[in-house]
């Protein structure tokens, strides 16, 4: 008697695979937003609470290059959970249950693994690494300290990142906000006890970031473990998949590698940001701080479409994946008009949460008003991007802008900079990539090879199918 598999009816409805497709995204978007919101608030916080209580040297020393290091490392790991996402948002929207789970434990198990990495090579190359970009003299200790810190509870980091990819996966973009804020705040109240009340410094702030990821860790596995019973994280099953693993990396390298690329171009801006001093050194951290609101909104887009993609590719509606798309374009693009216009208008008043020292406002007032009303020449780098990846195709985007943004940028840093040596110049580098790489994105994106791709799959697998159907 033939058995008919039932696993696509366990799938709940979800805006993402039916209704309204802008409705969909948005009812996704939002939660992703605030959630991303909470995560840039850990270092925000930390900014502006070292900022005023510690001063402009230490301002510079949690954000900026810290930063920019930061992120080379972390990142890198990212792309690899972006790879992990992709895996189960298409495990999911196709059905299959077990490979579901599967992904779910591999993911996991990389997460681990990832975090135990990223600790032991950050703790090993921080200093190195301060002196590399030209950290001022007088900020490196601070800096060295604050980044040491950050890297020992660096796991909490990565494992948060991933369970969150897990639930976006899985169409669950509210439990991540939930554990978010939670854990910012835990960072607010901490951050003030530790640097304000107990005078213990920038050490102070990496502590009290270390301990309120743990928080959100915590509740995230808790969580996790309380999923439906087909694919629920149980810790004895938490191991690499070989086929799902392959999956990952095949997606998720070429991302790390494209994030990795973004950073060490960063880290080259940084260099000469550095080179101006202190006070520029300063200003550019708190723009970095600004700055992340934009990046916050355009990636929440990113990942809302990644998921969208994902899990529709898997369900064969390409239809609807071209129009969810277009719909996000348009959504991204009003949503950055607006808030580049509120930069532009309020940047001084916001620049004042960060510091007093108004030479240090005038520059980052400099720094804003150049690359901000640049900002709309970035969208379709995040969007397009985003989708090519949902539909499991990573080394063309990552060819595009590993070619677009970051050789591009270290060209013009090492051509142009020399040539006219300004803060101006060093900015430029961001608008001219940005817009290159959208025009880049936009023909590949046109040609629709990434889609088509799906449908002969489709008709492989049924070939495939109908194959071993006659020959048994």
């Amino acid at each position: 008697m033939r058995v008919v598999s039932t696993a696509v009816n366990t799938i709940p409805k979800n805006k993402i695979l039916d209704g309204v497709i802008w409705k969909g995204i948005l009812s996704f978007f939002f939660p992703i937003l605030l959630g991303t919101f909470f995560q840039q608030l850990y270092n925000t916080v930390d900014a502006v609470v070292v900022g005023q209580f510690l001063g402009k040297q230490a301002l510079a020393a949690v954000g900026g290059g810290t930063s920019t290091i930061v992120n080379l490392l972390i990142g890198f790991f990212t792309g690899l959970a972006s790879g992990a996402s992709v895996v189960i948002s298409q495990r999911f929207g196709s059905g299959r249950m077990d490979r579901v789970s599967n992904a779910i434990h591999t993911s996991v198990a990389l997460a681990l693994a990832g975090g135990v990495a990223i600790t032991a090579i950050g703790l090993l190359i921080t200093d190195w690494s301060l002196n590399l970009i030209g950290t001022p003299e007088d900020v490196f200790p601070l800096a060295s300290s604050y980044m040491k810190i950050y890297f020992a509870g660096s796991l909490t980091l990565v494992v948060y990142n991933m369970a969150s990819g897990i639930f976006r996966a899985l169409g669950d973009s509210k439990h991540p906000l939930y554990f978010l804020i939670t854990g910012c705040l835990t960072n607010i109240v901490l951050d003030v006890v530790f640097v304000g009340f107990i005078g213990m410094g920038v050490e102070g702030a990496a502590y009290a970031t270390v301990i309120s990821q743990l928080v959100s860790v915590v509740l995230s596995i808790i969580w996790l473990r309380k999923l439906p019973s087909e694919y629920r994280l149980s810790i004895r099953k938490i191991r690499f998949v070989r086929v799902e693993f392959i999956d990952m990396l095949k997606i998720g390298i070429p991302a790390g590698i494209q994030s990795v690329m973004y950073s060490i171009s960063n880290i080259i801006i940084q260099a000469n940001i550095n080179s101006f001093g202190t006070d520029t050194a300063a200003a550019y951290a708190a723009y970095g701080k600004l700055d992340a609101a934009f990046w916050m909104i355009v990636n929440a887009f990113g990942i809302a479409i990644t998921t969208f993609v994902g899990q529709n590719y898997g369900a064969g509606k390409t239809d609807r994946v071209k129009k969810g798309v277009n719909q996000t374009l348009l959504m991204a693009g009003g949503a950055t008009v607006f808030i580049s216009a509120v930069f532009c208008l309020f940047g001084r008043y916001a620049y004042r949460l960060f510091t007093t020292d108004e030479a240090v406002i005038e520059i980052g007032m400099q720094i804003l008003l150049f690359i901000v009303p640049t900002y709309i020449t970035y969208l379709c780098i995040e969007v397009l991007s985003g989708a090519i990846r949902g539909a499991g195709k990573a080394l063309v985007p990552t060819i595009i802008s590993v070619t677009g943004v970051c050789l591009l940028r270290i060209i013009w840093l090492a051509v142009a900079v020399p040539v006219y040596t300004s803060v101006y110049t060093v900015c430029a580098a961001y608008p001219v990539t940005w817009t290159v790489t959208s025009l880049m994105f936009i023909i590949y994106y046109k040609k629709g090879a990434w889609l088509e791709d799906r449908h002969h799959t489709l008709k492989l697998d049924w070939v495939k199918k109908h194959h071993r159907k006659s020959s048994l």
